[in-house]
């Protein structure tokens, strides 16, 4: 069964908050902190795309995207994640539905990219690749990846908002 994603909703956010420290419970490379970030980003109201996907009436699924400032003042670019799908659900392409949809969201709300932190081999099917121009400091450049949506990659150092670093 495919699970329906459709835009994050008020009553959705406890079920978001366990779904994401459930995700990234035995995740490598993270710090735990996914779900307070989710939780900044809301309260912040910093959320471009929120969406859930859900599966007979449960939330299995999560994806954030939120504005992204970059040093060389281009304007409309995004960050996408944290994503998060429950362990028991994971590798049924719902993480995949999300992106899909999240990323369609961006280019209709009229976005000219989107950049994410992750593992390369996995974001290479939606598009995503390493852009040398653009920097998130202290990351390996081959797990910063971009997707432009117009004509170009700006350069420069990327800043998430603050939400990224609370609580770490």
């Amino acid at each position: 069964m495919k699970p329906l994603v459709r835009p994050e909703s008020p009553p959705d956010a406890p079920a978001i908050h366990d779904l994401t420290v459930e995700a990234f419970k035995h995740a490598p490379h993270t710090d735990h902190t996914e779900q307070i970030i989710v939780g900044e980003l809301r309260n912040a109201d910093a959320m471009s795309v929120s969406l859930v996907a859900e599966l007979e009436g449960s939330i299995v699924g999560h994806v954030v995207v939120s504005p992204v400032s970059i040093s060389d003042g281009s304007a409309g670019w995004h960050g996408l994640g944290p994503i998060s799908v429950l362990p028991a659900f994971q590798g049924q392409g719902i993480g995949g539905q999300l992106m899909r949809e999240a990323l369609r969201q961006l280019r209709e709300q009229g976005a000219a990219g989107c950049v994410l932190l992750g593992d390369p081999a996995y974001y290479v099917r939606f598009g995503f690749k390493p852009e040398p121009a653009l920097v998130l400091p202290g990351v390996p450049p081959e797990y910063f990846q971009a997707l432009a949506f117009g004509s170009g990659v700006p350069r420069g150092t990327v800043t998430y908002h603050p939400a990224f670093d609370a609580g770490g």
